[in-house]
């Protein structure tokens, strides 16, 4: 039986409410817009981006919080269930989560933004207390997660992760008008490792032993190598994160090379997973994880490259775009299409009907437009970064600003068919 059997089986009765996930996943479409806006508007100040507020830093969490971990916590309350064959014992407490993470997130980027203090700092206290209540379910979650032992490692790495994170974000927070840290520097470095590699880049390589291997209809990557893939990636975030705080470039460099080694493991497990799945032909989305997956192993030799100089005098910024726009965003946008119209399909199914075909819910032209958008944005930035031209990231913004309105449109058009035919089922 391949995963995608065993993790489908009976999955139509372990699914949320459509609004639960959808809601999340429409913010996190919003926030994309957004950013690119963000980015555009502060093209100035991204190159040579150390901290500090102003838009670059605004733009930074509208990326990190309010797309991947947005995404993150839409897919992950709904994915888990299924995949654990365990529903969610209420539902109201991921409605709260949603309640104080996102409007919390969107006062947290205004007063970032326009340097506003107390809103960045009441803001702050509110995306950390829904981040909690998600803290809690995904907890609940995984605690239930027997058989699927490497996603359980990984997301338990990921909520330890997230629970450091939240509280090095409040003390970054308060640091600002007070100067209570040591070093402000060095524990954004520990925020940054904490978010990208820890919180969402753990949840992002223990999903992938789920949804590649389903997508591809292929078998669960073997246990063994997978662990030590694990056992390597906990030990580089570790080090990252020491390193980072104690201000050690030897452990900052031996993070490096362990965490190359991690990544060398997972991607021969998932090119394993594809190359024996039954499905050869994944279509845009694949194509978006295969780039993803290459900026992988990019983003640490970034780092390396950073810590001994060797990358220009912005490339600590490089790393960090890297990092979380390069991989971090583009796999979780090639994962994302793929996920939003296959749970829409689910919803919009009638009692004892196969579901809608997924080509049915939304067209293809949005998607393509963003992924061509997508990379070259993404090219252009990077370059403009390396070579600090306010021009070519002012450029790269306004088509990354285009491929996230085509996403967005991809995104409401799946929204409305599915309200459409939610009411065609109920009528």
């Amino acid at each position: 039986m391949t995963l995608a059997a065993a993790f489908l089986g009976g999955a139509r009765s372990r699914l949320l409410p459509a609004s639960i996930p959808l809601r999340f996943f429409a913010a996190a479409s919003l926030f994309h817009v957004a950013l690119w806006a963000v980015l555009f508007a502060g093209a100035d100040q991204v190159a040579s981006f150390r901290g500090g507020l102003g838009p670059a830093l605004a733009a930074a969490h509208l990326l990190t919080l309010g797309v991947l971990t947005t995404t993150a916590i839409g897919a992950s309350v709904q994915l888990l269930p299924v995949a654990t064959r365990r529903a969610l014992a209420a539902v109201w407490p991921i409605k709260l989560a949603f309640w104080l993470a996102v409007p919390g997130l969107a006062g947290l980027v205004l007063g970032m933004y326009a340097a506003l203090l107390p809103v960045l700092i009441a803001s702050a206290l509110v995306t950390a207390a829904g981040l909690l209540v998600f803290a809690v379910l995904l907890a609940d979650n995984l605690r239930r997660a027997g058989s699927l032992p490497v996603v359980a490692a990984y997301g338990w790495t990921a909520l330890a992760a997230l629970l450091a994170l939240v509280c090095l974000g409040v003390a970054l927070a308060v640091d600002y008008p007070r100067s209570i840290l040591p070093d402000h520097g060095a524990f954004a470095l520990a925020h940054l490792i904490l978010g990208g590699f820890g919180f969402m880049g753990f949840l992002a390589l223990g999903f992938s032993h789920v949804l590649v291997p389903m997508f591809a209809l292929a078998s669960a990557p073997a246990k063994r190598p997978s662990f030590a893939g694990f056992l390597l990636a906990i030990s580089a975030l570790l080090l990252a994160t020491l390193g980072a705080l104690l201000d050690s470039r030897p452990m900052l460099t031996l993070a490096c090379l362990i965490g190359l080694a991690a990544a060398a493991v997972h991607l021969r497990l998932m090119a394993q997973a594809l190359s024996t799945g039954m499905r050869k032909r994944l279509g845009l989305s694949f194509l978006l994880v295969r780039i993803a997956w290459a900026m992988l192993p990019l983003t640490l030799l970034a780092g390396l490259a950073a810590l001994y100089g060797l990358a220009g005098s912005n490339g600590p910024t490089l790393f960090g775009f890297l990092l979380v726009g390069g991989w971090l965003l583009t796999f979780l946008l090639g994962v994302l299409q793929r996920i939003l119209p296959f749970l829409a399909s689910m919803h919009a199914a009638r009692p004892g009907a196969s579901p809608p075909l997924v080509s049915a819910l939304a067209s293809s032209w949005p998607l393509k437009l963003h992924a061509l958008c997508h990379c070259a944005a993404l090219a252009m930035i990077g370059v403009a970064i390396a070579s600090d031209e306010v021009m070519l990231i002012r450029l790269g913004s306004a088509i990354g600003l285009l491929g996230a309105v085509a996403f967005a449109w991809f995104t409401a058009e799946v929204l409305r068919r599915v309200v459409k035919l939610a009411r065609l089922n109920h009528n």
